[in-house]
Formats: C-alpha cells, structure tokens, sequence
C-alpha cells in the first residue's frame, strides 16, 4: 500500500510539472520578446518628409509627428527606440528582411493588407494639389491636372492617384521624385507646374513662412496611416494597437497632433480604428 501511495504520489508532482511547463509556454509574451533585438523597437523610416519624419537643422535630431509617437508607444512597452533611415521605395521590404519590426507613415491599402499585417489607423489624410502661389492654374477637380506638368514623390498613394487619373484617359505629363523635398524644389524652379501630395506634407510647404506655395485643390479625407509589420507578426501588432488605443482614449494622441500640425489630424482615424 505504502509504495502504491509513493508511485501516485511521485505520478501527481510529474503531472504538475508537466502542466506547469505547458502553461508557461502558453503564457503572453512581453512586447521586450515580440522584436527583433530585444528590449528594442527597431523602426524602419524615409527620413525627409516632415512634417512626419525629418532632421533638425543640427542634421542628426529626429523631429515629427511620426518620431513622437513612435517613441510615446515604445515607452509604454517598455523599449527603446532604434530608427532606421531607408528609401521609401524599399521601406516594405524592409520589413521582409528582418531589418526592423515596424515601418511607419505606411498608407493602408487593400493589397497591402494582403501582404503585411497593420495596426489600427493612427491619422488620416486626404490628396491636395500645391502651386506656386498667384500661378494661372486652377485646379477645381482631379481632372483639371490635364495638359500639365505633375510632380509627386514615387511609390506614395500620390503616384497611385496620378496614376488613376491616367487610367482614365487623362494626358499630362508626370515626374517621379525620390524625395518630396525635390518635388517642391522643382515647384519651386518652375520645372513642374504643380505638386501632388498628401494634405499633410502639402499644408507644411504651405503654410511654411515665406512659402511661395499654395494649395490650389484638396480631395475628400479618405486615406488611413497605420503602423505597417512583417505578416503574422500579430502579437507585436496587438500590443501596439492596444498602446495606440490607451493614446486616444488619454487624449495624447491629439495632444501629439496640436503640437506637430496646430491641428486635429487624428481623431477621425480614432473613431474609424473602433468601427
């Protein structure tokens, strides 16, 4: 009797084991477990496109809405903060590679959806056409482009809008740059007529003091930024949605915004990411 009590007892506490073995496998893991480096949000990002991501005067501080919220929700995890300065062409495949856990500013569209997970949307925006300010142009609907010479950054929602226009049967002549800030420059130089982008780079060369800019159209507010990842990396995308959540429920997220833009960007994106 004595060893049959001994062999289910010592049979119990391996049960336990086992048991206590799997539930730790099963645990929720850390956010500090969820990256690439660990204890370290490594974020892949095209420096020079303020207001959402660009150098101070200094060449090395980082400045933008982007940067700051970026690094508001790393701390709410708990991890640091690497950026990663990439081409915007390349910034998705990035993420393929392994070279950061997230990319930021990243449009969310439907085909990308089918190849990268996203977070919940964090800022909408809408497609503006900038001139040079008292230019003859005018610009009452996207078709107005017509006959003239367009510029937009490549690889952006504002290649695709062009693009659209094309495929309608529009004729004008467009130039892709790689960098927003050659777009205007150009504006600038008279070497292009007009400059299509988003409204929230546009509205920064805009409303810049001295700007010789001036936004002669703007479309209806109908695009969605989020935090673009690795497809199936969804434990580290949950933690960021709940992250972002706690920002606009606590009001940071429009705090941020006020700051960066002197307007509300946000909030639209806010009640969108509950529906």
């Amino acid at each position: 009797m004595k060893n049959h009590i001994s062999i289910l007892f010592l049979f119990s506490l391996v049960a336990a084991a086992v048991f206590a073995v799997n539930l730790s496998g099963c645990a929720k893991k850390e956010p500090k477990d969820l990256t690439i480096v660990k204890g370290v949000l490594t974020v892949g990002v095209e420096v020079g496109y303020p207001p959402m991501e660009y150098y101070d005067t200094d060449g090395k501080t980082l400045l933008g809405f982007d940067i700051e919220l970026v690094k508001t929700l790393a701390a709410k995890l708990n991890l640091e903060v690497d950026f990663i300065d990439t081409t915007w062409e390349g910034i998705l495949a990035g993420l393929d590679a392994d070279r950061y856990d997230i990319a930021v500013n990243v449009t969310i569209l439907p085909e990308r959806q089918e190849r990268y997970n996203f977070t919940r949307p964090y800022i909408d925006s809408s497609m503006t056409v900038a001139a040079l300010k008292n230019s003859p142009i005018r610009i009452e609907r996207p078709q107005d482009i017509a006959r003239h010479k367009a510029a937009y950054q490549g690889g952006t929602t504002a290649q695709y809008f062009t693009e659209r226009l094309r495929d309608q049967g529009l004729v004008f002549t467009s130039f892709s740059y790689d960098k927003i800030i050659n777009c205007f420059n150009d504006l600038r130089l008279r070497r292009v007529d007009l400059v299509v982008a988003d409204n929230i780079v546009g509205y920064y060369y805009a409303n810049a003091q001295d700007t010789p800019f001036e936004i002669i159209w703007e479309g209806p507010s109908d695009e969605y930024i989020g935090i673009c990842l690795k497809k199936g990396n969804d434990a580290l995308t949950a933690a960021l949605d709940n992250a972002l959540e706690e920002l606009f429920n606590d009001g940071t997220m429009l705090l941020i915004s006020q700051r960066i833009f002197g307007r509300d960007l946000v909030s639209r994106a806010g009640e969108y990411g509950r529906n």
